[in-house]
């Protein structure tokens, strides 16, 4: 064999090329976590100071005053707010209409805050107005919200929220992988396993004190734990394997410098805020912060966007569904559509033949290749392919002519066995979510030509 020049620069091109490929599919992932923490942990929390903060203060005049003032120390910082009295910049606060309530008792400049909404935010807000006032010394701060003695920051709603967050991202993934279960039970698993994560982060904070006993904290655990379940879920259909990019940084590269938990909200740059206003951690947070202090107040709007994330997944879901209807029935021959398409796009994979331990792949298609005389056929090959043709996974039979694919998609499924001197058969199947496929072969001897030939002959006319 002569090597040529020309042939030794194209299959060096090929391999560069394939190590190319191979370090891009490496990297990637890890690009993108390091460009997203990059661009939202860093500017959102570098340097925190206050943006459009609401302030409540007594008394047309004053507000004015004060509006001036709060514009030439921090402009773009505050809006305020004015109201009829004392009272009304007090309760403006505990309405959770204003971040802070200012007016004038006795002579003395008064500051209405509450701790609950952050004690940094608390502590931007005391030196804020404390300039207006010429000192410290001349201003009196008042907490309509004190936390718990076990919640000195205001911090422990973060905390909380992060722990029904996280593992709800994971549970979507992890529900992906369970090929026995159809739609219906992946949707009532997330509803499960949300009431028994609500209940058990409940109690446990209730038990140790972080929490005060309010049962409509398990309510506000259940929407994060669903909504963010039920959203990746329904994303896997459409990023493939770009969920994990695609669902950690939403829910948690996104989420959690945005949650109001490092940095309270009115203190992230405008463009933060926003991303605040819409990710489900941190409307469970507001949610949280005002059923533990503000006695329920405003976590309406809060409630109603957990709500919405809700509603996104379950149109995601829909959607993969019509999709997968519609696919079926182009498919389909003379078969019924499939009713229940997974929720996951699957990856087809080729599994040994062996008793599955948790964790690892339960097979969706196995079974066995004999001979005429039902004895296993070792080393067979078995070809999966789809409704179009396309193949989607091969295997050979093990010593027992078993052989079993995991990862295999919902539709109608052609499974090819073949072996060296045996007739190869096919065989057509529906293969249904949550109903796993057994399919054995029994192949029977390949018939020489020439006697092939002479049975031809012999047919009569």
């Amino acid at each position: 064999m002569v090597r040529t020049e020309t042939g030794t620069v194209e299959s060096g091109t090929r391999g560069r090329g394939a190590a190319v490929r191979a370090l891009a599919e490496a990297v990637w992932f890890p690009a993108v976590l390091f460009l997203g923490i990059l661009f939202f942990f860093a500017p959102a929390l570098h340097a925190p100071q206050p943006h459009h903060v609401r302030v409540a203060v007594a008394g047309n005049a004053a507000a004015a005053r004060t509006d001036a003032e709060l514009r030439r120390h921090q402009p773009g910082g505050f809006d305020v707010e004015a109201v009829p009295d004392t009272s009304r910049a007090r309760q403006a606060v505990l309405d959770r209409d204003a971040y802070a309530g200012y007016a004038t008792e006795g002579g003395r400049p008064v500051l209405y805050v509450a701790k609950a909404n952050g004690a940094s935010l608390e502590q931007q807000l005391v030196a804020d107005f404390g300039q207006l006032t010429g000192g410290h010394g001349d201003l009196v701060v008042r907490d309509v919200a004190p936390t718990t003695g076990k919640d000195p920051l205001g911090s422990t709603a973060v905390y909380f929220a992060t722990a029904w967050n996280i593992p709800a991202y994971i549970l979507a993934t992890t529900l992906l992988r369970a090929v026995r279960f159809d739609r219906r039970r992946k949707l009532m698993a997330v509803a499960v396993v949300a009431a028994l994560f609500g209940a058990a982060g409940y109690g446990i904070g209730v038990g140790l004190g972080y929490l005060q006993a309010d049962p409509a904290t398990m309510a506000v655990a259940f929407l994060l734990t669903t909504a963010v379940a039920t959203t990746a879920s329904g994303l896997a259909a459409f990023t493939r394997q770009y969920l994990p990019a695609v669902g950690m940084t939403l829910f948690i590269v996104m989420s959690i410098p945005t949650s109001g938990g490092a940095v309270p909200a009115p203190l992230l740059p405008p463009f933060y805020q926003g991303i605040h206003a819409v990710m489900p951690l941190a409307n469970a947070v507001d949610a949280l912060r005002g059923i533990q202090y503000f006695d329920g107040a405003g976590i309406l709007e809060p409630m109603l966007v957990l709500c919405a994330w809700i509603v996104l997944g379950a149109a995601l879901l829909g959607l993969d569904f019509w999709r997968h209807r519609r696919a079926a029935a182009r498919d389909a021959v003379a078969e019924p559509p499939v009713d229940d398409p997974a929720l996951e796009t699957p990856v087809p994979t080729a599994l040994p033949v062996h008793p599955h331990h948790f964790g690892e792949p339960v097979p969706v298609l196995a079974g066995a290749v004999r001979n005429s005389a039902r004895q296993p056929v070792r080393g067979a090959a078995v070809i999966v392919l789809d409704g179009r043709g396309r193949q989607l996974v091969s295997t050979v039979t093990d010593e027992h002519g078993s052989y079993a694919v995991s990862g295999l998609p919902e539709g109608h499924l052609s499974i090819v066995a073949s072996a060296p001197g045996l007739r190869p058969v096919a065989h057509r199947r529906l293969l249904r979510s949550g109903e796993p496929a057994g399919v054995d072969f029994a192949l029977l001897p390949q018939v020489p030509a020439a006697e092939e030939g002479a049975r031809t002959q012999r047919v009569p006319l």
